[in-house]
């Protein structure tokens, strides 16, 4: 009895096991049906866009010199604002040196210029009275000589001469005066008060205030963006508008000038070309900071006007120039671009879509050729520039 007990204890529990599992419900397992993406999408349309070139340089002068003296002399007189960095205006005297050496010359060469005079009116006298004489007592022709035409021509070729001398001592002792050639300002100053300087020897390096220049070098691909007539031969004067700016004073400041010429050849080592920029009066009081000599700025040249641009968001067109279109049917297509050129946060297109056609510009991680889609509501796209497929396709 006690060993058929436990023999009876596993046969009841295996007939329960055999009921409860013969007897369980069945399951109606279904497959899922997995969701097209969502994607956003911006729809293309054509515009005319200005293809505008930026660039940069460094703001130089137009007309800088060194400024040297005419003669030699004692330095007795300097301009207070002969100093670096001081202004000046065309005609102003900056420089005074001793001229009592050229008074004294000048005084000479009034002695020379009386003397030859005197010389000339008595060679004149001479030869009234030559002539007075030969036709008295002479017969025929008198010679050049007894007429003292030689003597005549002598004199007044040293009048002349005497008058040239004085001249010259009236234009040295006017030298002992240094103007400046133009309105400017002193970039470097290297003669001191009571200092003797010898003729030819730099006084200072100055430069004009008038105008203001900007090498600019730009591409030989980005020329095709400008209208560069001036660049040809006898071509305009004035080229495309530009706009220089940089930060200036604590805030950014804008400068307006003209590309004026190009320079003659492409550099062959870089293979740029460098326009000149040209700002007139960049110290007047139009703009709220000078644009100073020296600064680094940015400049944007005013391009040629394109019409039949398509503007995307950067990251809707991958590195292969290629970008993803839906169709009606909200099918996914990879469309081959033509890109007039990338921007710091859209792309230029110049052919490969259509008028209205959606362009995706998120949502796809693995984008599949004719894969459907769905579209977000309008007013859900990412702004332009954001990198939003992330897969890169």
């Amino acid at each position: 009895m006690k060993i058929l007990l436990p023999i009876l204890v596993l046969l009841t529990g295996a007939v329960g096991a055999y009921a409860i599992v013969a007897n369980r419900p069945t399951l109606d397992i279904q497959p899922s049906k997995a969701e097209p993406p969502l994607v956003s999408v911006v729809q293309a349309e054509p515009r005319s866009v200005r293809l505008n070139v930026r660039s940069q340089g460094v703001v130089m002068p137009r007309d800088e010199i060194d400024w040297v003296a005419e003669v030699a002399g004692k330095v007795v007189r300097l301009n207070p604002d002969f100093v670096a960095g001081g202004f000046f205006e065309a005609g102003e005297e900056l420089v005074g040196l001793d001229p009592r050496d050229y008074d004294q010359a000048i005084v000479a060469a009034e002695a020379g210029l009386a003397e030859a005079k005197r010389r000339l009116a008595q060679e004149q006298a001479e030869a009234e009275q030559a002539r007075s004489e030969w036709q008295a007592l002479g017969e025929g022709e008198p010679s050049p000589l007894i007429l003292h035409e030689p003597q005549l021509a002598e004199a007044r070729a040293k009048l002349k001469a005497a008058e040239a001398e004085l001249a010259k001592a009236r234009l040295k002792r006017s030298r002992c005066e240094l103007r400046a050639p133009f309105a400017g300002r002193v970039s470097a100053k290297h003669v001191g008060l009571g200092q003797y300087v010898q003729s030819g020897e730099k006084l200072a390096r100055v430069y004009a205030t008038d105008v203001a220049e900007v090498r600019l070098p730009v591409s030989t691909d980005q020329l095709a963006y400008l209208d560069l007539d001036l660049m040809r031969r006898n071509g305009a004067r004035a080229g495309p508008k530009v706009v220089l700016t940089a930060d200036l004073g604590g805030a950014e400041q804008h400068w307006e000038g003209h590309i004026v010429r190009s320079e003659a050849e492409v550099d062959d080592a870089t293979g740029l070309l460098h326009l000149v920029a040209e700002v007139r009066e960049p110290y007047g009081r139009k703009y709220a900071q000078p644009l100073l000599a020296g600064l680094f700025v940015k400049a944007e040249i005013e391009g040629r006007e394109r019409s039949g641009v398509f503007v995307l968001p950067l990251g809707a067109v991958n590195a292969s120039q290629e970008s993803l279109v839906v169709d009606a049917d909200l099918h996914l297509h990879v469309r081959r671009l033509t890109v007039l050129r990338t921007e710091a946060d859209r792309v230029l297109i110049g052919a490969g879509l259509a008028a209205g056609e959606n362009v995706v510009t998120g949502g796809v991680q693995v984008p599949v050729e004719g894969m459907t889609v769905r579209l977000e509501a309008e007013g859900s796209k990412p702004e332009a520039g954001s990198k939003v497929l992330s897969s890169g396709f």
